[in-house]
């Protein structure tokens, strides 16, 4: 059981998650990210995202606290016997997406993506993409609105209302899944190794333009992006015994 002595408190703009937070600081104080033993976001699932990202090069836990609307990555809120509940949470680890993508002007953006990164087309004509994985062609022409490659932490999340899978957090696996595919009309996307590179190549980039998301991070005018899961950056999130990411994707599936 690890003793979790400093505390950051860190809270989104909205008044709920700011007031717990000036609270939660009162009764148990409150020390700078890169001092803490584990780090409470205060907020919805958007903030905590915001909050892994802004802590990716520490080593710290986090534990999240629902003060917002969405609140898949965070637990039950309360100020009764934090202590106990950090000292007793169980740890989650899970790695980020790194995506890649080329724009018309010649330039290249790189962008982090916890949940999925996902490429929607910026017209009113449907996307038309070329997707390769591992550097061999797997689909020719994918005509749709868009398409994405998710983590198992975001699979409950864009990934889940385009109907792709709920992936275990343990599994080892991305999904990649289409919106809305008009050609193949009913491919239903795919299952791909946790190490697969997957690349997309926009076709008729001119009439048909593009842009990538990387965890609500945007580019626009891609002509091709690359996406693979990055190793060597690890996010710890901890859950209250028995809510662990496990149990809720589980759980997801049968609500």
């Amino acid at each position: 059981m690890a003793k979790m002595n400093k505390i950051a408190f860190l809270a989104s703009d909205a008044p709920a998650a700011q007031s717990a937070r000036k609270e939660l600081s009162s009764i148990y104080g409150n020390v700078a990210p890169d001092k803490a033993d584990v780090i409470v976001a205060l907020g919805g699932d958007g903030f905590m995202l915001q909050t892994l990202h802004a802590t990716e090069d520490m080593s710290v836990p986090v534990y999240g606290m629902n003060r917002g609307t969405v609140g898949f990555l965070m637990n039950e809120y309360s100020i009764v016997g934090l202590m106990k509940r950090l000292e007793a949470a169980e740890e989650t680890c899970i790695n980020p997406l790194t995506m890649r993508a080329g724009r018309r002007d010649g330039s290249v953006q790189s962008a982090l993506a916890i949940n999925e990164v996902s490429l929607l087309r910026a017209g009113p004509q449907a996307a038309r993409l070329r997707i390769s994985v591992d550097g061999r062609v797997r689909l020719d022409e994918l005509v749709c609105d868009g398409a994405l490659v998710c983590t198992p932490a975001g699979s409950t999340a864009y990934n889940y209302s385009a109907h792709g899978p709920v992936l275990p957090i343990g599994a080892h696996v991305l999904a990649l899944t289409a919106m809305a595919a008009f050609r193949p009309r009913r491919w239903r996307g795919a299952l791909l190794p946790k190490m697969a590179k997957v690349r997309f190549d926009v076709l008729d980039p001119d009439k048909r333009p593009v842009m990538a998301d990387a965890d609500s991070r945007s580019v626009t005018n891609v002509v091709w992006v690359e996406i693979e899961s990055n190793p060597d950056i690890t996010h710890r999130l901890m859950f209250d015994p028995g809510h662990g990411l496990e149990e809720r994707l589980i759980r997801e599936q049968f609500a």
